[in-house]
């Protein structure tokens, strides 16, 4: 029965794929769009029994359908592993799922391609599930790259614009460039212990008696960069930005609870890997603590609100590896939840504040639409809170533990991190106060049309708010149900150790003072001094370095876009060329010889039997005279 309801677990979105690619434009955009939010609703039903299940038993699922690959001393199943990690991690990728699935019914019902676009969002899903319960990494591995492949189409959905190919593209790319790295070190760990299964490689590093530390530490080294460039920690992280150009649900969809969380998953995964990796784990929270800073920087003076939220993403991530650096497992697992339930949210709020704009980005042009738009402004702000960290909203919990961990480890990455909390609250109410506050600053024409979203795309809303409010609980200080949960996979849960004293309760009060002072300055100068951004040729100074990400991207494109370009030119020119005539000239050689070569051929016996009686007499010579 277990394998029954895996296989219908991991298959069902995969066939509301095939339905939708096949039928779905038959069938109607209401319909394919039932079909693929009802695909996801039955793996999220199945998830909540194998939940169930194990709670009740303790006992995690282990589901071997067949031995797949055999060479040599490694052996490799197609086989999946319902445990904690993975059934915390389907939890909130198909429940979130389904609701960005029920969302988009709506948002996108005139798109004349809703049918494709389900179903692209159906095999996203599936291979999100896949790389979540497999159970080595090679299962792993194919839901990696499936999502890839899935964020490629989806990002570039409306194709129609070249801005949002080359948006897909770039995603593509810089995705390969860390996936580099995952096989590496895939292959590094394949070569140690003859095996990529989870539970016999944790009893392999148990048991070594003489294990390689500077060749395991490489092979984390290596699984790190992959986690690098799928969860857009630097330098791999200006693919994600660029996402936006895809519709507001697969930002949704990619940046809340699924793609950019399996960097975080796969650590978390082989913490038995990365704990012994002390050097690698020093790096990964620097690195960490960096990418949350520099995000949170240029989020401060972007006013596209889609990008300001992108950018908010990349932040929290840094925040989540900040944890991971420290062996803080469950904690980064825990904000990885939180910040699944507000950052859904503020995106789909995000989309419902577009929506209801015909397709308008950009907060200059908004404002005032806290009236016209209740329900949106008020789970945003409730998100919005969250996120801030204000007390007791489910983000407080959860930045709370990682500022904490931090301040344990390394008082300068706990002030960074700090440093980015703070700006994240302002950030987010600058956001709040340009949308929702004072006077409408767009088009007579959209403030004629401006009206709340319909139910399909409110509730999602309310549903999100709610477990952003309220999502908290799950890991409350000395009474965390999440440690408990997810204390069998690691040897030991960073999160006991948080009495709390005078210390915690004192850097509690700072990072809540930090928020509340971000939200101020918001409020100071976006709702009393009514500032409202420059238009984008106004900019100048420190603000435009920041609105335009550092040049980060035009770094790049000089450095390795433009001399790559050069390389491939220089090649084609000449190389090619060259090539190219050296293989012509030997075809003209060997031409020539042949048609010289054919005059011989000319039907006179006479010759022929002279010819005969040369070479007689040429091998007679040779036979004598050799001698």
């Amino acid at each position: 029965m277990d394998t029954n309801l895996a296989l219908l677990l991991v298959l069902s979105p995969f066939l509301g794929f095939l339905i939708n690619v096949f039928f779905g434009k038959s069938l109607g955009k209401t319909v394919s769009g039932i079909i693929g939010t009802a695909a996801v609703v039955v793996s999220f039903a199945v998830t909540l029994f194998f939940f169930n299940q194990l709670s009740q038993t303790k006992q995690a699922v282990q589901v071997t359908l067949f031995d797949w690959i055999e060479i040599s001393n490694i052996k490799i199943n197609l086989g999946f592993l319902l445990d904690q990690l993975s059934l915390l991690w389907l939890l909130f990728v198909t429940g979130i799922g389904s609701l960005i699935h029920l969302y988009s019914i709506s948002y996108m019902h005139d798109d004349e391609n809703m049918h494709k676009f389900f179903a692209y969002l159906n095999l996203f899903v599936f291979f999100m599930i896949t790389l979540v319960i497999g159970s080595n990494l090679l299962v792993l591995f194919i839901g990696w790259e499936g999502v890839g492949l899935c964020s490629y189409l989806l990002i570039g959905f409306w194709h129609k614009n070249q801005d949002y190919n080359d948006a897909a593209k770039k995603a593509f790319i810089m995705n390969r460039i860390g996936d580099l790295g995952l096989l590496i070190g895939m292959f590094i760990l394949g070569s140690m212990f003859s095996t990529l299964d989870y539970a016999t490689l944790k009893t392999a590093i148990a048991g070594a008696t003489n294990l390689n530390l500077p060749l395991l530490s490489l092979a984390a080294l290596c699984l790190f960069i992959g986690a690098c460039g799928k969860s857009a920690q630097i330098p791999l992280y200006t693919w994600l930005p660029d996402a936006m150009a895809g519709p507001t649900p697969v930002s949704a969809l990619i940046h809340a609870a699924t793609m950019v969380t399996a960097g975080i998953f796969m650590i978390t995964r082989l913490n038995f890997v990365f704990d012994l990796a002390h050097d690698v784990q020093n790096v990964i929270a620097v690195i960490g603590a960096i990418t949350s800073l520099v995000a949170a920087t240029i989020g401060l003076v972007q006013t596209d609100i889609k990008k300001v939220l992108a950018y908010s993403t990349v932040s929290q991530l840094g925040l989540m590896f900040l944890a991971l650096g420290f062996g803080a497992y469950e904690v980064a697992v825990f904000h990885v939840i939180t910040h699944a339930f507000f950052k859904a949210c503020l995106f789909l709020g995000s989309g419902s504040v577009i929506h209801g704009l015909h397709g308008e980005q950009d907060m200059r042009k908004m404002g005032g639409l806290r009236k016209a738009m209740p329900i949106t402004f008020w789970t945003m702000l409730i998100s919005s809170l969250a996120i801030s960290g204000v007390p007791f909203f489910s983000g407080f919990f959860s930045k709370d533990e990682i500022l904490l961990t931090a301040f344990e480890h390394s008082k300068t990455l706990y002030a960074i991190g700090s440093i980015a909390s703070i700006m994240t609250a302002f950030y987010m109410f600058r956001l709040m106060f340009l949308t929702f506050f004072k006077d409408f600053r767009g088009t007579e024409e959209q403030k004629h049309h401006l009206h709340e979203s319909d139910g399909l795309i409110t509730f999602p809303l309310i549903i999100l708010a709610i477990l952003a409010t309220f999502g908290g609980i799950i890991s409350l200080p000395g009474n965390s149900w999440l440690n408990e949960y997810l204390a069998p996979l690691f040897t030991k849960v960073a999160g006991e150790e948080h009495h709390l004293g005078t210390t915690e309760y004192t850097l509690m009060g700072v990072a809540v003072l930090g928020g509340l002072l971000g939200i101020l300055i918001a409020y100071i100068k976006y709702f009393k001094q009514d500032n409202v951004p420059e238009a984008d040729e106004n900019i100048t100074g420190l603000t435009k370095v920041l609105y335009n990400k550092y040049y980060v991207d035009e770094a790049y494109d000089a450095i390795f876009v433009r001399s790559i370009n050069g390389l491939s030119r220089f090649f084609r020119d000449y190389i090619e060329t060259g090539l190219s005539a050296l293989v012509f000239g030997l075809g003209k050689v060997t031409n020539e010889i042949a048609f010289q070569g054919k005059k011989l051929q000319n039907g006179s016996i006479g010759l022929y039997l002279f010819a005969f009686v040369l070479g007689l007499c040429a091998i007679v010579s040779y036979i004598f005279l050799a001698k």
